[in-house]
């Protein structure tokens, strides 16, 4: 079924306790006891994500208010969790107060909390579509500005905030859930962050005996460490702004540095080239080398012509419309297609009676023959996973009634979206979040704010001139709420299929996650609000977002035709292409097929940049070395020592926060330009 199953799958025992052998991995999996899901949700739990959810959602936003780029903290988050409940265990144990074991299931519960919590931080819009309504922004862009008129400004507000918050972000979890199995088992798309997150929380708790497991956590912690210190250095050199430190090293030369192609010694995206299949890290240099290295290349060649000239780098009417309306239309291709293929196969097995009762028919189950060639291991993640079924009339049912409240209240927080609107968004967002959650698996990369950029541009145009700029950035928090909350639950489910955790725990505590963020989130941003002048284009948060959300809803409301020229039909023809690329795929041999790149990863550089499809790539290149050289090493290392990479370079972004929050610059700049010639 899945055209990416085979190219996705991770090699190497993933589960504590696991050795080379299934045998050993299913014995060790015996010997411990999976508790029942209620067990796995505890109150010690929801009180600990709660103190990290505080401490998430205020490094969140301060990297939106500042540089609008949010890392992937679903490691921290375990790790947090983890320290903080031992150590809260351990000072129990001491007082002579009997505690229940902490298991990796709570661990991964805690983890899934918290990622829900400060996810709202990011998806809320507190730095992009929200800001962008403020009457700040409104003066900063100029009173006099085409289409900035002041009827369209709501300055920030509590009450507002939290109300549009519940009524938005639990519609996410239950758009996809329905396709847990597909995503997580029959893809086996791998959702780095996700794996790599479990892969900590079972190195931390792995039973005792298991040697290659053992050896396992030594190397995910040395890495860890390397990883740690090295961005730890970097950050001497990172100076004040964004063109200093390592991060901006020309590795490739000043010409290629400005087309992003260099290498940013970022052991994240590394450490993803060697978590992520082959294919996906060739997919992602191919489609940076078309779109930087050639496409945009040309397309600036067209200034004055196809666009105006001077224009500011994120101005829509320029290259920068050109980047993000491609690379949306990539991904939409890309999703359709492969959820028109989930679609046709769940008719086919309805027609054909062939799915089990019981069982959600979305994809051709598998026989016993089949199922017997799966390693134990493989056996038994895949039951603990589909044992603990989400009912799929929940997830609907749970869907229309979501929708039919927040069709219902939207329009009353935003009068100018009219309620008929937001059901068309509630209508097309599945679609969306799927294509989402799918790139997320493929990539790491969640682009939930380009989906959010879409519907802002549409929903803008629709309503036009009465209104036009509030409901598209009111579109837009919808749109990015669900997509956003879709692909986080999806890098959860991976992080609870390795851990041998609950799909209906997991669920359980994204609700309680998402309720604690649709809290958290507005009060802390309300702290930075009331404590700094947000939005002072001089100040420390300059909130560059907002700036750009709100341009991109009044270029909306001019409708379509302001776009550059010649990009809805460029636009059109790569919305074919990934489509009939994906067709390819599925018609050619396997021999031909695993050559062939993945849409959906060569999508993400067209509108990132070049420098993490490089940083990807060298990771591939060492783990294809290595798989020549030793193949069992490999297997067995390469997944430990990738999370420990991803790891270390989430663990410090705590740190590296707290240190902008208090004010605390590096002492050098470094950076480069072309030497002086005569």
């Amino acid at each position: 079924m899945g055209s990416v199953a085979e190219e996705a799958e991770i090699t190497g025992p993933l589960l504590a306790g696991g050795g080379g052998a299934g045998d050993g991995v299913a014995a060790a999996a015996e010997a411990e006891r999976v508790p029942p899901w209620r067990e796995q949700v505890t109150v010690r739990g929801i009180v600990v994500s709660a103190i990290l959810g505080v401490l998430f959602c205020l490094i969140t936003h301060k990297l939106n208010l500042t540089v609008g780029v949010i890392p992937s903290l679903n490691v921290s988050a375990g790790l947090l969790g983890y320290f903080l409940l031992r150590s809260w265990t351990a000072a129990l144990e001491k007082l002579g107060v009997v505690t229940k074991p902490f298991t990796k299931q709570e661990n991964t519960v805690i983890q899934t909390c918290v990622v829900a919590c400060y996810g709202l931080a990011f998806s809320g819009g507190f730095g992009s579509y929200m800001l962008a309504m403020d009457q700040k922004t409104y003066e900063l862009i100029g009173t006099d500005y085409p289409g900035n008129r002041a009827v369209d400004v709501i300055n920030p507000s509590l009450g507002w905030m939290i109300g549009f918050m519940f009524v938005v972000s639990f519609l996410g979890l239950f758009s996809l859930v329905a396709l847990r199995k597909v995503m997580v088992i029959d893809y086996k798309l791998t959702y780095p962050s996700g794996t790599a997150t479990a892969m900590l929380i079972n190195s931390f708790h792995t039973t005792s005996g298991a040697e290659l497991a053992g050896k396992q956590v030594s190397c995910l912690g040395k890495y860890l460490s390397i990883s740690f210190l090295w961005n730890c250095f970097k950050w001497f050199f990172s100076g004040v702004g964004d063109s200093c430190g390592f991060d901006n090293f020309p590795s490739l030369g000043l010409a290629a540095f400005k087309n992003t192609f260099y290498f940013d010694f970022s052991p994240t995206y590394i450490g993803c080239g060697l978590i992520c299949p082959h294919i996906v890290n060739c997919s992602t240099l191919v489609g940076a080398i078309i779109s930087w290295g050639f496409l945009w290349p040309y397309i600036s060649t067209k200034a004055g012509d196809w666009y105006p000239a001077n224009l500011g780098s994120n101005d829509f009417k320029g290259l920068y419309g050109y980047k993000v309306f491609i690379s949306v239309s990539v991904i939409l291709g890309d999703g359709l297609y492969n959820l028109i293929k989930i679609i046709y196969a769940t008719i086919k097995e309805i027609m054909n009676a062939r799915s089990k009762l019981g069982r959600l028919p979305l994809v051709r189950v598998q026989d016993d023959d089949q199922g017997s060639k799966l390693s134990a291991e493989e056996k038994l993640l895949n039951d603990t996973f589909v044992k603990d079924r989400i009912p799929p009339w929940l997830a609907g049912s749970g869907y229309v009634g979501l929708a039919a409240i927040s069709t219902a209240t939207v329009p009353m927080i935003f009068p100018q979206i009219k309620w008929y609107l937001v059901l068309c968004a509630y209508v097309v967002a599945p679609l969306l979040a799927f294509c989402n959650s799918y790139g997320c698996g493929l990539t790491d990369w969640n682009l939930a704010s380009t989906y959010g950029k879409i519907g802002l541009f549409i929903f803008a145009s629709l309503v036009g001139q009465s209104g036009g700029v509030i409901a598209g950035l009111a579109a837009c928090g919808v749109m990015m709420s669900i997509v956003s909350t879709a692909a986080d639950l999806m890098q959860d489910f991976r992080t609870g299929y390795l851990t041998l955790s609950s799909p209906r725990s997991m669920f359980v505590s994204q609700l309680i996650g998402t309720a604690l963020g649709c809290v958290i989130a507005p009060l802390t941003f309300w702290l930075y609000w009331t404590a700094f002048d947000i939005g002072n284009p001089d100040g420390m948060f300059k909130a560059p977002y907002a700036v750009i959300f709100r341009e991109m809803a009044i270029l909306g409301v001019e409708g379509f035709s302001a776009l550059p020229q010649h990009c809805l039909a460029i636009c059109c023809v790569f919305f074919v292409a990934a489509i009939v690329i994906n067709l390819l795929r599925d018609v050619t041999p396997k021999s031909v097929s695993k050559f062939i790149p993945l849409p959906m990863a060569m999508a993400v550089p067209f509108y990132i940049g070049a420098y993490f499809a490089i940083d990807m790539f060298v990771g591939t290149v060492i783990l294809f070395v290595w798989e020549r050289v030793n193949r069992k090493e490999s297997e067995d290392f390469a997944g430990a020592i990738a999370s420990g990479l991803i790891c270390g370079d989430g663990i410090w972004s705590v740190p590296s926060a707290i240190l902008s929050i208090l004010r605390i610059d590096p002492p050098i700049c470094m950076y480069f330009k072309p030497s002086l010639t005569s």
